[in-house]
């Protein structure tokens, strides 16, 4: 497994490419939306009224991000400011929304450097399965972002300035070669800030966290969100740790996890 990948001809999310995850499959599942002038609209061109499931819970996970509790002052800002996209999706780590997620994940890079504000995400959102543990939820959402890799690496190289080792401490994962860092919420998580109806995994570039360092604003970022992660459930995040020091993969499902735990992600071709 190689620590740092070589770079890539092209970046493809400066380039404006067509997208190459326009499969039919990944049309039939791709289901893409914003909300603009406090309006929620869908389609790849964010002029379809969006179906009703995926208004509803589009409006759920922004009452749960606006609440004045929650901990995540960057995920309030991308909120707020309009600086995120929204994806519905059948099954968590199924086929079908492997395709819809890749292509939607594709065309929100391509969208994202007109996007308002500093902070910028794509939320994914999934009817199924029901989860009833935490456990359960983190092998899915592995086993998500191993298909999307898969998708993906015939087409685009990692993110050279992160690892592709998830044991490494710079790890981060990448999808047409831009990097994110993952947050998982479900309705079994111990984390109250991480507990929401529908599986969902946030993808928060990578690239904004680093420019906050450059500038010496993490660490009260991070401070903050401690504060009012103990402030509302008596404690902190056991998994949280200083950047560099441990791998961001052990954060990524919420679960907290043991000093030999092992990601179950891997770049790696099989011999």
């Amino acid at each position: 497994m190689n620590t740092i990948s070589k770079p890539p001809a092209h970046n493809a999310a400066v380039d404006k490419e067509d997208n190459p995850f326009d499969s039919k499959q990944a049309l039939e599942s791709s289901n893409y939306a914003a909300f603009i002038d406090k309006k929620l609209v869908a389609g790849e061109d964010l002029s379809e009224k969006p179906d009703p499931l995926l208004g509803f819970i589009h409006d759920s996970f922004r009452a749960l991000v606006l609440n004045p509790q929650f901990s995540c002052v960057g995920a309030k800002s991308a909120i707020q400011q309009g600086g995120y996209r929204f994806g519905h999706y059948d099954e968590l780590a199924g086929n079908e929304a492997t395709a819809g997620l890749a292509r939607d994940l594709f065309h929100f890079l391509q969208e994202q450097p007109k996007l308002d504000g500093e902070f910028s995400t794509f939320v994914a959102t999934f009817s199924n399965p029901i989860i009833h543990s935490e456990d359960q939820f983190e092998k899915l959402l592995w086993q998500q972002l191993q298909k999307l890799y898969e998708v993906d690496a015939p087409l685009h190289a990692w993110d050279p300035q992160v690892s592709d080792d998830p044991d490494n401490p710079h790890f981060a994962f990448s999808f047409a070669t831009q990097s994110f860092f993952v947050v998982g919420l479900h309705p079994a998580a111990s984390r109250y800030t991480r507990r929401f109806a529908w599986p969902t995994l946030v993808f928060n570039l990578h690239a904004q966290f680093e420019k906050l360092r450059e500038a010496g604003r993490f660490e009260r970022m991070q401070e903050v969100i401690r504060s009012r992660e103990n402030a509302l459930q008596g404690s902190i995040n056991e998994n949280l740790s200083d950047y560099g020091s441990k791998s961001d993969a052990r954060q990524y499902s919420g679960r907290p996890v043991s000093d030999d735990w092992e990601c179950p992600f891997s770049t790696k071709k099989d011999e």
